[in-house]
């Protein structure tokens, strides 16, 4: 493990950072990729939005998609869009405009392999079919999916939207891209680097309704974040383990993040509270099913288990709602 770090007592000036990314975002630079397939930008890229206001993506009705990140090289927007004839354009801002533009292939599912997919189920069968462009992508980047993850741990994902949307809103720095006033509009937001997570206030974590538990776990994440961005490089079992090396983080998180930042096809979501049920709901008849059966049903799809329960929940097929939705807490009001 990296060695122990130790905060400081000051907080970052925000504004002298946002300056600093807004000046690095003057010059844009744009590529364009055929993609070795069809390819489903909506199904690739959707992974990555936390929730319909989230502050570092954007889907507009016209196909188009903005993502803000913070890359190796530093913040970067990336706008994507396909044309008629399949291939991709894309735009990138910032100082990880390069990078985000180097990393578009794999991005949006270049190292994927759908044809090496063999359905067992009908149901599977029918919605690959009807699913052609979904292809797995691989962001490379590891915290960015790793901090919202942990947010998202044992409460409703409208409490974790809204805590992650807060908490880069608040502490993050506004996206570098044009300077025009539709861009303006989208309030995109890179998120905070690692030494402004580990300076967040408790205070704050409270206003945005996490919990010490989470928080506490965020902290100890980003206090090894070079460690942990490792792990994009790493095989699914080494990677899983060196997540799951901080305490807090587990198996569901482990597999969230590695679906998104690797590529992961095999990861499961294991600990899901209803992903389990819908897989049994599906396959076998079962919505009571269990993490144990869950993984005994995608047995015959063993390394590609993840994209097994991908086109299960794109089937549509999923069990009638037998009690209301769970009801959000506030922790901010106590």
């Amino acid at each position: 493990m990296a060695g122990r770090f130790v905060p400081r007592t000051t907080a970052v000036p925000r504004q002298q950072t946002a300056v600093a990314v807004a000046d690095a975002s003057a010059p844009p630079s744009t590529r364009t990729w055929t993609p070795p397939g069809p390819l489903d930008l909506r199904l690739v890229l959707s992974p990555l939005r936390r929730g319909p206001a989230d502050p570092c993506f954007r889907a507009l009705r016209d196909g188009t998609f903005w993502r803000a990140t913070r890359t190796p090289a530093g913040p970067g927007t990336l706008r994507v869009s396909a044309a008629l004839d399949g291939r991709v354009s894309a735009t990138a801002w910032g100082p990880g405009a390069q990078w985000l533009l180097d990393g578009l292939p794999a991005l949006l599912g270049a190292g994927d392999e759908p044809e090496a997919f063999r359905p067992r189920h009908r149901l599977i069968a029918e919605t690959q079919r009807r699913r052609p462009g979904l292809r797995l992508l691989r962001t490379g980047l590891v915290m960015e999916s790793l901090i919202p993850s942990i947010l998202e741990q044992k409460v409703t994902t409208d409490e974790a939207y809204r805590a992650w949307r807060l908490l880069v809103r608040t502490h993050g720095t506004p996206a570098p891209g044009p300077a025009d006033a539709a861009f303006a509009a989208y309030g995109l937001h890179v998120m905070p680097d690692a030494r402004t997570w580990s300076l967040i206030p408790s205070w704050e974590w409270h206003r945005a309704g996490v919990d010490s538990k989470r928080s506490a776990t965020v902290l100890r994440a980003v206090r090894v974040a070079r460690r942990m961005e490792e792990a994009a490089s790493m095989e699914l079992p080494e990677a899983t383990a060196r997540l799951q090396l901080v305490p807090g983080i587990g198996p569901w998180t482990a597999a969230e993040t590695l679906q998104r930042s690797n590529g992961a096809a095999d990861a499961v979501s294991v600990g899901d509270y209803h992903l389990p049920g819908i897989v049994g709901h599906a396959l076998a008849g079962n919505r009571d099913a269990g993490d144990e059966e869950m993984l005994t049903l995608l047995e015959p799809y063993e390394g590609q288990r993840h994209r097994a329960a991908r086109l299960i929940l794109l089937s549509g097929h999923t069990p009638a709602r037998r009690a209301p939705r769970m009801t959000p807490g506030d922790i901010a009001r106590l």
